[in-house]
Formats: structure tokens, C-alpha cells, sequence
């Protein structure tokens, strides 16, 4: 498998809605970050699809680096 792109190295701040789906993008390679909009290919880590189950700003991951896949956990700090 590919290692993913680093698009920035901080979190993007997202305002997100209760019950919609959203699919983080885990590649890096989206040019609609930190969302996936297919630019990945078979060998790259696939988008990760979570469903808000409040409405607010979220913090997804930007480094694509996180072990807590959407969102960022800091991991950006050491890359």
C-alpha cells in the first residue's frame, strides 16, 4: 500500500452535520480536503467513511498520519 500525501500538517477545522455521512480522505491526494473526491488509487489507503452524530467543528486530520482515523490526535506534532 502507498503511503499517504501530507496535505498540511494541522487539522482541518470542520463544521459538520448530525446524520450526514462524510468521507475523510486518507490518501491525501484529494484536492477537496480533508475530504476524499475519488482521486485515490486501488493502491492507496482507502477514504474512511464516519457519520456525525452531532452537529459542530470537528477536528479531521490533516498529516493523514492519525491513529484515530478521522480525526487528528496530535500525530502531526512528530512528523
Amino acid at each position: 500500500m502507498n503511503e499517504p500525501v501530507i496535505p498540511q500538517k494541522a487539522p482541518y477545522l470542520v463544521e459538520v452535520e448530525e446524520g450526514r455521512v462524510y468521507r475523510w480522505c486518507a490518501c491525501g491526494k484529494s484536492d477537496n480536503q480533508p475530504f476524499c473526491n475519488n482521486m485515490h488509487t486501488p493502491d492507496d489507503p482507502p477514504p474512511v467513511m464516519w457519520k456525525a452524530d452531532s452537529s459542530g467543528m470537528k477536528p479531521f486530520c490533516g498529516c493523514k498520519k492519525t491513529q484515530n482515523p478521522p480525526f487528528c490526535d496530535g500525530t502531526h506534532n512528530s512528523i
